[in-house]
């Protein structure tokens, strides 16, 4: 069953452990045309070898099928703690939808079924995960774990939070970062989903809390979710719109195309500074266009934990 037939039987966002599953289940089944070639049948077993290390844990016989060398993993080796950070003020409800497509997801959607994505990898490394959800409240706080029970109440959480329809929620970033960066006490991988629109512009405050977020050599990466046509390219047809800031009700009426040039130039300059901001601060920043698929945060994540242990 393909992933759109599922969506419609699972009524929207109700079962995203098997949508999750399929997700993976396509990235594994595509590896072999990435540098992990050979690695995707056992990838929960293995690392990477790095010279220097001791010879005497390398697969041979995933060396002679891959021509690459892993060393085998043992299990008190594989338990990692992963912390998920999802934004879910009004403007990651963008767009509006009443009936989510896999083609067309909109920012919440995209960050959840990723989140999920990322989770049903993490349960087979062994690897233990929180979940921090905020707006301009701390909505929701999960510690991190590895059981079954919470995986799917992370999962539920996940799905609820898809077919909210928070009004009006403004973003205040920096203000709760602070606080979930107090609750990750253990060295982890953070990954982080969110449009980077915040209510407030105060941008020495925003990057002072995801510091914050580092503190305890944890790694960061910041998954910047955006719809890249019609948020970046702005690619609107030329008839008369009203555009509404869905945080502040705020709106504009205008053509498109009059402001079309200016708006473009203004919005690459902001994503051009926040990845100079995030190289500054050695946060890894990834594009997540809400349009692709989501490749680039499984590959991500595959290169980070190797980074990382």
């Amino acid at each position: 069953m393909n992933l759109q037939a599922e969506l419609n039987k699972a009524g929207g966002f109700k079962n995203l452990e098997l949508l999750a599953k399929q997700v993976v289940e396509g990235f594994i089944s595509g590896m072999h045309k990435s540098p992990f070639h050979g690695f995707s049948a056992e990838f929960a077993e293995h690392k990477i070898y790095n010279q220097g290390e001791s010879t005497r844990h390398i697969d041979w016989k995933l060396y002679a099928k891959t021509d690459k060398l892993y060393t085998k993993r043992y299990d008190e080796e594989t338990n990692l703690r992963c912390h998920l950070i999802i934004d879910n003020s009004s403007s990651m409800h963008y767009p509006a939808m009443n009936h989510f497509s896999i083609s067309k997801l909109n920012k919440i959607a995209f960050s959840a079924l990723a989140s999920a994505s990322l989770m049903h990898i993490f349960k087979k490394q062994r690897d233990a995960v929180g979940l921090s959800i905020y707006s301009d409240a701390y909505d929701y706080y999960a510690p991190e774990k590895g059981s079954e029970r919470h995986h799917q109440m992370l999962l539920s959480q996940l799905s609820n939070t898809v077919v909210s329809k928070p009004l009006n929620k403004q973003t205040e970033t920096y203000t709760y970062l602070h606080q979930i960066a107090e609750n990750i006490h253990r060295r982890s991988l953070i990954f982080f989903f969110t449009d980077m629109f915040q209510t407030s512009t105060d941008e020495v405050k925003l990057f002072e809390a995801l510091r914050h977020l580092k503190h305890n050599k944890h790694e960061v990466v910041l998954f910047h979710v955006f719809d890249k046509e019609k948020e970046l390219k702005f690619d609107f047809d030329n008839t008369p719109k009203r555009f509404i800031d869905v945080e502040t009700n705020e709106y504009i009426n205008l053509y498109p195309d009059t402001i079309k040039e200016g708006y473009k130039t203004s919005v690459k300059k902001y994503f051009n500074e926040l990845r100079l901001k995030c190289g500054q601060y050695q946060i890894k920043y990834v594009e997540a266009d809400i349009t692709k698929d989501f490749n680039k945060i499984l590959t991500t994540y595959m290169v980070e934990r190797h980074r990382f242990i």
